[in-house]
């Protein structure tokens, strides 16, 4: 099940699309930070070209869209299971694992309030990363 609520993030007040799985948090860590992984989860992704196969901050690239045009990207942050980037110049959707008492961990895509209109594709990204992991 996917949830949807307000929250505040190091970047400030965000939109929060969540869902629970049960993975370890490593797993999931794993393929949101493999940039060969992102056109398998990304609805919007149909390919990643970048010289670093896992982010750190500072990894540049571009993202091929579905809807054809290239974007480049810069990772601002990637630390304690959150990554946090900009898509041509824009502070774009954060990126959280959160471990949970059970072994399963909870995914969170932190949206921009401006961008609130993107939760639906991540709600479709969660629901791909259920069926990958």
């Amino acid at each position: 099940m996917v949830t949807t609520r307000f929250g505040r993030t190091p970047d400030g007040r965000r939109l929060e699309v969540a869902g629970e799985f049960d993975a370890p948090a490593d797993l999931l860590w794993e393929l949101l930070t493999d940039t060969t992984e992102w056109a398998e989860w990304g609805p919007m992704v149909e390919a990643v070209l970048c010289a670093d196969r896992r982010i750190q901050a500072g990894t540049t690239g571009e993202l091929e869209t579905s809807f054809g045009v290239g974007l480049p990207f810069q990772i601002t942050t990637c630390e304690e299971y959150r990554w946090t980037w900009k898509i041509a110049g824009i502070s774009a959707t954060g990126h959280r694992v959160e471990e949970l008492d059970d072994g399963g961990c909870r995914v969170v895509f932190e949206v921009p309030l401006l961008a609130a209109g993107y939760s639906p594709v991540c709600a479709v990204a969660l629901q791909n990363l259920k069926e990958i992991a």
